[in-house]
């Protein structure tokens, strides 16, 4: 299967594009080049391998959740610009 100059200048139109003589000349022979890259891989003989939904074998890795030392608040607080009650005070983002 091959692009004609036709199939090329709507594409373009359709894309918007403003392409003169040359450039649609270049366009038609760069997908007529990509056409002949996917019907050589529609060619190859995959032997009946099936589809796969990742490149590598994908498996979840899960941790447990086990409790550890904490940091103690008076040094999470420590380097805060504004604090108040125990709690990190952050500027408001959201106007009332």
């Amino acid at each position: 299967m091959s692009i004609s100059l036709d199939e090329v200048r709507h594409v373009a139109k359709l894309a918007r594009l403003e392409l003169d003589e040359s450039e649609v000349l270049s366009f038609q022979a760069e997908l007529n080049a990509l056409l002949g890259h996917f019907s050589d891989i529609a060619s190859l003989n995959m032997g009946g391998a099936e589809g796969q939904s990742h490149a590598v074998s994908h498996v979840n890795a899960w941790a447990e959740d086990l409790v550890g030392p904490m940091l103690p608040r008076d040094a999470a607080l420590k380097n805060a610009p504004v604090s108040k009650a125990g709690l990190f005070i952050v500027p408001m983002i959201i106007e009332e």
